[in-house]
């Protein structure tokens, strides 16, 4: 293991609120990278290669950012302001998200 690595490491650990994903770099390929929307096109995220996400809300591009985990089905994300949410993929095109039904667009 690096010095680096064995640092940041060491660091997560006297940092509240953080964790060893925070430092351990992009997250591995999954199934659902690409542009999720709601029906009303109102609602877009963008889920990244590499774990970042980027959400448009109405006309407001990029109305938030952050990064994002799958584990199996389900979804965290932690916005760059801190704010957190989560959602769960319930079939290969539908992520159901904060009350509201996003499908995957090709």
């Amino acid at each position: 293991m690096a010095l680096g690595r064995i640092t940041a490491l060491a660091m997560t650990a006297l940092l509240p609120g953080a964790s060893l994903a925070q430092t351990a770099g992009p997250q591995a390929s999954h199934p659902y990278v690409g542009l999720w929307v709601t029906d009303d096109n109102r609602v877009r995220h963008r889920l990244l290669p590499g774990g970042r996400y980027d959400e448009a809300r109405g006309s407001r591009e990029s109305a938030y950012r952050g990064r994002y985990e799958v584990t199996g089905t389900h979804i965290e994300y932690w916005d760059d302001t801190g704010f957190t949410a989560d959602g769960d993929f319930v079939d290969a095109d539908t992520l159901h998200h904060g009350g509201m039904v996003l499908r995957r667009r090709r």
